[in-house]
């Protein structure tokens, strides 16, 4: 195989073709993208500033595949029918992973990679993977899952995608291990102490932070202001910190920074035990939280002037009073940032809801991650072009995958892919042994 010619289907701004290309490069092969399919306008923009040509637009207009070796794509993930077919498989008629198979179907590559989310994996019970892997292996493809964090590929972040590869007409035996990685990003520490190996050096968001980026992701004074008063002027114990309104442990409260109004301490007190007691069973069962009456508050917050705090909170919109019963107004889409990484840890999983909104306290300055640190999170070279305006950066970059990842699963796809194909062709043609 002289060129590697592969389709990108759900292309994205295209981190999936980089890592592919990366790969082959490392492995000293040529490629050439025969196809490339992505809806999205603003994705097909920096998509054709970074490749040079524009992705076709809805997959559901695409007749057949080109010719081609190997078929990516980072599908979205749909709901699936499971009504009563195929041995209790569903039927993916509708959704848009049967336009993968449809296409795949029309050219049969030799191999295929799919990324996803990690839900995927467990998904209505398992029923989702299952279908998936009824109709890859119906038409002739082995089916293959990992699920890879990008903690485990030199990313400084918490990551976790699920990896469906496949190749055809065969069974190969991948190399790569399913590994979840850390439950959060604050008890990641792969520097294990070793009689045989080096202390390597960890990749942590410190290596991605830009030394002097621009002013307007600073946070705005007042906001920094309430973060300084309640730290006693002490920034660095933001690393790590998450701001949202229902969760205790290591967070800040609106009503601590005083956003809709500045609480006394016994109001401040009576809000962190409520969203903390409101959980226990005596109150209920849901899982999510109980509403509260006075009577309930009252069992531990039993201050004298307990009505008049809880109507001051009202009234400041900390509280909502429902049928007799107060209730948390959740506020944490009103933060600046809602959440702090740690410079010597790794990054929460990048979102694309809220890319925009991860925090950090570098250099003396309290400030959102830029796009470009957001790009390096997941691996993107310093070179790629990012979309011009930064909110749909940061959503294009949430939305996209780590390139690190991507390149590794690509490189074991293609050396499976080829060392399958010189077997065949062997088994074909003794002769060429």
């Amino acid at each position: 195989m002289h060129k590697i010619r592969f389709v990108d289907l759900f292309s994205g701004i295209g981190g999936i073709r980089l890592a592919f290309e990366q790969a082959a490069q490392y492995l000293n092969l040529q490629t050439e993208c025969v196809l490339s399919s992505e809806i999205n306008k603003d994705a097909q923009l920096v998509y054709t500033k970074n490749f040079g040509h524009t992705p076709l637009g809805d997959i559901r207009l695409i007749d057949k595949l080109p010719e081609h070796e190997i078929l990516l794509a980072g599908f979205p993930c749909q709901s699936f029918s499971h009504a009563g077919k195929k041995e209790g498989f569903g039927d993916t008629r509708g959704t848009l992973f049967f336009e993968i198979t449809r296409l795949l179907d029309t050219y049969k590559p030799q191999a295929f990679i799919f990324e996803n989310v990690r839900g995927l994996y467990s998904h209505d019970k398992g029923r989702t993977l299952a279908t998936i892997k009824h109709e890859i292996q119906k038409i002739g493809y082995s089916f293959n899952t990992f699920l890879l964090n990008s903690a485990n590929f030199d990313l400084p972040q918490n990551r976790v995608r699920i990896y469906l590869v496949g190749i055809l007409n065969a069974t190969p035996t991948f190399d790569l291990i399913s590994d979840v990685g850390p439950k959060d990003s604050h008890s990641y520490n792969p520097q294990q102490l070793s009689l045989f190996s080096p202390l390597q050096k960890t990749v942590t968001v410190a290596d991605i932070l830009e030394d002097n980026p621009d002013k307007k992701y600073d946070c705005s004074p007042e906001f920094i202001q309430a973060l300084s008063r309640i730290f006693n002027h002490d920034l660095t114990r933001l690393h790590g910190v998450r701001l949202i309104d229902y969760r205790g442990g290591n967070s800040i409260h609106s009503w601590e920074l005083g956003l809709r109004g500045e609480c006394s301490k016994e109001e401040i007190v009576l809000m962190n035990n409520f969203i903390l007691k409101r959980r226990n069973k005596v109150f209920g069962y849901e899982q999510d939280g109980k509403l509260l009456t006075q009577e309930q508050i009252a069992s531990f917050c039993d201050y004298p002037h307990l009505e008049e705090i809880l109507n001051s909170l009202v009234t400041k919109k900390y509280l909502k009073l429902v049928n007799g019963k107060y209730k948390p107004v959740s506020g944490n889409f009103s933060f600046e940032v809602y959440k702090f990484v740690d410079p010597n840890k790794i990054s929460v999983t990048l979102v694309a809801s809220d890319a925009n909104r991860l925090g950090v306290y570098h250099n003396q300055r309290v400030r959102r991650l830029t796009p470009r640190e957001a790009a390096r999170l997941q691996g993107f070279p310093d070179s790629f072009i990012l979309h011009p305006n930064d909110d749909k950066a940061y959503y294009q970059l949430g939305n996209s995958v780590s390139i690190n990842v991507v390149k590794a699963v690509a490189e074991e796809v293609i050396l499976k892919t080829l060392s399958h194909s010189k077997k065949h062709i062997i088994k074909s043609h003794p002769m060429l042994a």
